[in-house]
């Protein structure tokens, strides 16, 4: 099959949701390893955005395809319902509860971040008997109809109305508004540092006055780590930097190592809501799939081994020195998850598009289409980070960028 064949079938087939993929570049990735995508033409892309902060650990680590070989020898998927001991989820259960405080230690698999935050909802709502559910502006949670609800972007919610009721949205950041949240609400839905919003940070002071007012009003406090979590900006988890605990805990994305797997976690004690009245209040099919288990085993291994939360800090470092030029207007950094932003989503787009041409794949963020993103794999290597980034700054100052 020739490349223009594969790019005409790609087109016909496969589901796109924007008329130009990929800015209308034809980009067919035939190989991945570390910090490379390689094409079918053998041209060599550097990916700074990790598959969306997916390839934590970089692409096909070795250490993470042989897990996923050995377990795929044995078996790949048994029900997934608690019927089956299987030791893949208990032994990585175990470890990951043991880098979590203790009132995070008990782990409900899914395939996805999405599936996560859908489950924490209604663990939230079975825990306490309550309905409303509270989240942020410039929030992303997922698309599917429930983490679509709780999406701070109106643009992307009006077509799909009537959505979930009883949801609202506050200011991000805004202690004044936190007396929104009574005890008629059920939880709170929290990134800690808004990824599509552009990398917003939360406030400390914020961050530790909304745990309090969940505590007053019985309400779960809810981080979505989906995008911050596994080493991503400098902690194993975001809410280590708070000096908070969160009573339920989404996580997916790095997690899996490239694999489709999250968690939602939370204590025994609440999680067990989901076991009775009715039983199996909440299932899905491949939630703690055999092979993606091992997978993310692997992966956290990795992680903790080589202590990757630091190397995101080495990172940060090295963005913050480089990337200085007119042409950049803001600089949003925290680990290895950062946001340049160019003042107008004009001049984004046509940067993003010649940083692929170039072999650099970046993309922009959902709410913050000024801003180009950069999460590199935690694998990267100063010397190659730095050329990187050099390259960037070079090709700032091309002609075909002026104005």
């Amino acid at each position: 099959m020739d490349h223009i064949t594969q790019r005409q079938l790609f087109l016909k087939h496969v589901a796109q949701t924007s008329d130009t993929p990929l800015l209308g570049l034809d980009v067919n990735i035939v190989k991945a390893k570390g910090i490379t995508l390689t094409d079918v033409h053998g041209k060599e892309y550097i990916d700074l955005i990790s598959g969306i902060s997916v390839s934590n650990v970089g692409h096909c680590h070795p250490e993470v395809v042989e897990a996923i070989q050995q377990q795929s020898e044995k078996y790949m998927h048994l029900m997934v319902y608690g019927e089956f001991n299987q030791a893949p989820q208990v032994t990585y259960a175990k470890l990951l509860c043991s880098v979590l405080p203790p009132s995070l230690n008990s782990v409900y698999y899914t395939t996805s971040g999405s599936e996560s935050i859908e489950g924490a909802m209604k663990l939230a709502k079975r825990a306490t008997g309550r309905a409303e559910i509270i989240s942020f502006k410039n929030s992303y949670h997922g698309s599917t109809q429930g983490a679509l609800s709780l999406m701070g972007d109106e643009s992307f919610k009006n077509a799909f109305r009537p959505l979930l009721p009883g949801t609202k949205q506050l200011e991000f950041n805004n202690v004044d508004q936190l007396k929104e949240i009574t005890t008629s609400t059920a939880a709170v839905i929290i990134e800690p540092i808004q990824g599509e919003a552009g990398v917003r940070v939360g406030d400390e002071n914020f961050i530790k006055a909304l745990e309090k007012k969940c505590k007053e009003v019985g309400a779960l406090l809810v981080f979505d780590e989906i995008q911050t979590g596994f080493g991503r900006t400098g902690t194993l988890f975001a809410f280590e930097k708070y000096n908070v605990v969160p009573d339920v805990l989404c996580i997916a994305k790095g997690m899996g190592g490239g694999l489709p797997i999250g968690a939602f976690v939370a204590s025994k004690e609440v999680m067990s809501a989901l076991s009775h009245d009715p039983i199996l209040g909440h299932i899905n099919t491949f939630g703690g799939n055999a092979v993606c288990v091992a997978a993310a085993q692997a992966t956290l291994k990795i992680i903790i081994r080589d202590k990757l939360h630091n190397r995101a800090k080495e990172i940060e470092t090295i963005i913050r020195k480089i990337l200085v030029h007119p042409k950049i207007k803001g600089l949003r950094v925290i680990g290895a998850l950062g946001a340049i932003d160019f003042g107008t989503e004009e001049q984004n787009m046509k940067i993003c598009k010649f940083f692929i041409e170039n072999g650099i794949i970046t993309d922009w963020f959902l709410f913050c289409p000024t801003a180009l993103r950069i999460a590199p794999p935690l694998t990267i290597t100063n010397e190659e980070l730095e050329k990187v980034c050099i390259r960037m700054v070079r090709n700032l100052g091309r002609s075909l960028l002026n104005g």
